[in-house]
């Protein structure tokens, strides 16, 4: 779980003396193996408070890449590892700005304040609220909101409980804590707040709750009713998370692909979905994580020219790799008894193969050791059903368009 910060410890390390020692402690290596040599030297030093800057500057390193002035963020490790990436929030604050013209906004579970700074950087964006039960976090929240150079809106904290509303803010955000003393969890009972309750208290508000990306979205509207929009998010390849906007609205899900290098892009139900008969061609791609889950396989493929391998399966298949996508060229058809891959994997002259598998119970790494590969040719296997069969492709190792 990490170093429990208190009070105490935020109130130093936010001093003058504080930035100081985090600057000494930032020197160190701070491995495991070396905490061993410098520990005794930085209590020594500090005291008590050693152990409060060794976590702060290992939670920076662990926030670089990911989170705004990470080299200067107080947190704590579960706080860093449930705070919504940098360009995740920036995206979200830009589409409440755009729906919500002039908005003051609430994340009623704020937290370290990561969600708070996107939002309060963002043009249209009037105001910001945080509030949050936990008092470290708030005032490590209140010191993240003051970094940097640009200029933010009016913002403020409160400590408050998220299913006690206490403002009457335009547009209200919550981030339900996804973990328990079992680990995490993807029941909507065990979320911390519990959604349904979230859903209920603010009924009648414009809300946006963040959820796992693994959340059942069709029992949500199947079972209790909810009828807003379902977005879900994908960072460079890794789905992040599942968005519930509670404003009844067309498209009713989307899929929203980001990229760090660019080529951001959103697929929606309300794209045109009609393809193709099912079939194979030149190439096979496996679309964004974000696309499948949202369900949006069919109407990615139309806006592309790429029609399915199967009617049941994801992959797709076309005579050409859509721009900013991985795609395989197919080399061979077989059948995925190992004697038949190990036959063709042996003519092919494979030494490395990348395996990649939907709709059957293949172990890809086990099954890479039993082939026993010597060859010295890279290669790509997609191992699929199509019908009743199981199928593999034998492709060229993927290239991104």
């Amino acid at each position: 779980m990490g170093y429990e910060f208190s009070i105490d410890d935020v109130d130093y390390l936010r001093s003058r003396y504080g930035d100081k020692a985090l600057q000494n402690a930032s020197a160190m290596a701070l491995t495991p193996d070396s905490l061993l040599r410098e520990m005794p030297d930085l209590r020594s030093r500090y005291g008590d408070l050693a152990p409060a800057l060794v976590e702060t500057v290992l939670n920076r390193r662990r926030a670089a890449g990911r989170l705004a002035h990470a080299d200067q963020l107080l947190a704590s490790d579960t706080a860093v590892q449930q705070a919504t990436a940098a360009a995740v929030a920036e995206h979200r604050a830009a589409d409440i700005a755009a729906r919500y013209l002039g908005a003051i906004v609430h994340d009623v579970t704020c937290s370290i304040g990561s969600e708070m700074m996107a939002l309060s950087v963002t043009s249209g964006i009037a105001g910001v609220i945080g509030s949050d039960v936990d008092p470290v976090r708030l005032a490590m929240a209140d010191h993240n909101m003051s970094l940097g150079d640009e200029r933010r809106s009016p913002w403020l904290l409160a400590r408050a409980d998220a299913l006690a509303p206490v403002s009457n803010a335009d547009v209200v955000i919550a981030d339900p804590a996804r973990r328990n003393a079992r680990g995490r969890t993807f029941k909507l009972d065990e979320l911390d707040p519990p959604l349904l309750e979230l859903l209920a208290v603010y009924a009648g508000r414009e809300l946006v709750v963040k959820c796992a990306p693994g959340l059942d979205y069709r029992l949500l509207r199947d079972r209790f009713g909810f009828e807003g929009q379902v977005q879900i998010v994908s960072l460079d390849g890794g789905v992040r998370e599942a968005c519930l906007w509670s404003e009844v609205t067309q498209p009713r899900r989307r899929a929203t692909v980001l990229r760090s290098a660019g080529r951001d892009y959103e697929i929606t139900s309300a794209d045109p979905d009609d393809i193709d008969p099912p079939g194979v061609d030149e190439w096979i791609i496996d679309p964004d994580g974000a696309v499948v889950r949202a369900g949006l396989v069919r109407n990615y493929a139309h806006r592309h020219g790429l029609r399915q391998l199967d009617p049941q399966i994801a992959y797709l298949t076309g005579g050409r790799v859509p721009a900013g996508e991985r795609g395989f060229r197919v080399l061979d058809q077989l059948g995925v008894s190992e004697k038949n891959l190990r036959g063709a994997l042996a003519a092919h002259d494979c030494g490395s193969l990348e395996i990649l598998v939907r709709g059957l119970d293949v172990d890809p790494d086990r099954l890479r050791k039993r082939l026993k590969l010597k060859g010295s040719r890279p290669l790509a296997l997609i191992m699929t059903r199509i019908g009743r069969s199981g199928t593999a492709f034998l492709c060229e190792p993927g290239v991104r368009r």
